[in-house]
């Protein structure tokens, strides 16, 4: 028996917001009642898990511990794209030969954008 993944939720204060900002970062589809207090984001054409936003009344202290990895074939555009779209910069790494930057989204959430370039 194996398991699959279907979903990542995120904690969010205000979910419809959040789903809507991951929803045009991914290319991904909104379901459900825009204003509902957990709303799904369908994966966009890259394929990949749905993602979850839950309505809570407080926020997630400190890093979170799961958190949300990402690919492109140019990581710098993209970092650039997300910041400029309201992600902030936390950290850039580099380690054994793999690269990535860890930036947050609107409500602190923390995930990396890993790529070929950049």
């Amino acid at each position: 028996m194996t398991l699959t993944v279907e979903m990542i939720t995120f904690d969010a204060l205000d979910a419809p917001t959040l789903a809507r900002w991951w929803a045009a970062q991914t290319g991904g589809v909104v379901q459900g009642a825009p204003d509902a207090p957990f709303i799904v984001v369908a994966p966009g054409p890259s394929g990949g898990p749905n993602l979850g936003f839950q309505q809570v009344a407080v926020p997630t202290r400190g890093k979170n511990r799961v958190h949300v990895d990402l690919t492109t074939a140019d990581r710098a555009a993209e970092v650039a794209r997300l910041t400029g779209d309201g992600a902030k910069f936390v950290a850039e790494h580099r380690e054994d030969g793999l690269a990535w930057t860890v930036l947050a989204d609107p409500e602190g959430n923390q995930f990396c954008v890993s790529g070929s370039h950049g």
